[in-house]
């Protein structure tokens, strides 16, 4: 925290002060939340993953030593453990879900990588996204994705990580990310088109 006043909640949470802990969160619990439902995609599960990372926040906060905002840190541990909830799902399945974009690559239409690549780096394309429709759209196409495109797809695009950190935390080489962000991002242009291009189906 910043502030003074913030820096004495800080160093009050740290020392056990539970008052001082929900004032430190608080403010930042829709952040938190948003970030863990899109990679789970489900509010249930989400809302049990957000109450484990508080968890993990309130038990390591002695070991935050102010590098970086509180709320950047914090995030960080939402973030794995949102996606140590969905490798356990992964190892929970008898069989591996396979590669839907390379199964079905939309009813056999060739996929445009070059269009990939221009809506991609296309400024306006995810603040469209955030109206209502749109982010239902988007959370419909996820749902679709296989678990391995879906997480770097979002924690890429979506979160703004590099793909040094994604490949760090998924424990796969950085060439594995970007084969999975680019077969991610086909698989999600080709559904979002209409909504995001304006073009007809």
């Amino acid at each position: 925290m910043e502030t003074p006043n913030g820096t004495h909640v800080l160093e009050r949470a740290i020392n056990g002060d539970s008052d001082a802990f929900g004032a430190l969160v608080e403010p930042h619990l829709p952040m938190f939340y948003n970030a863990i439902y899109r990679i789970l995609g489900d509010r249930a599960d989400s809302q049990d993953a957000l109450q484990d990372a508080l968890m993990a926040i309130h038990r390591d906060l002695p070991k935050f030593e102010g590098r970086s905002a509180f709320s950047s840190w914090a995030y960080r541990v939402c973030i794995n453990n949102a996606l140590m909830v969905r490798r356990a799902r992964v190892r929970r399945k008898e069989d591996a879900m396979e590669d839907l974009v390379s199964q079905n690559p939309d009813e056999g239409r060739p996929m445009d990588a070059d269009a990939s690549l221009r809506w991609s780096t296309d400024p306006d394309a995810f603040n469209k996204i955030e109206h209502k429709e749109m982010r239902e759209k988007m959370m419909a196409v996820l749902d679709k994705m296989s678990d391995a495109h879906r997480v770097v797809f979002i924690l890429k695009d979506l979160e703004d990580w590099t793909t040094e950190a994604i490949a760090e935390h998924l424990e796969i080489s950085a060439s594995v990310v970007r084969q999975r962000l680019h077969r991610g991002r086909l698989f999600v242009l080709e559904r979002m088109r209409p909504f995001v291009l304006g073009r007809p189906t």
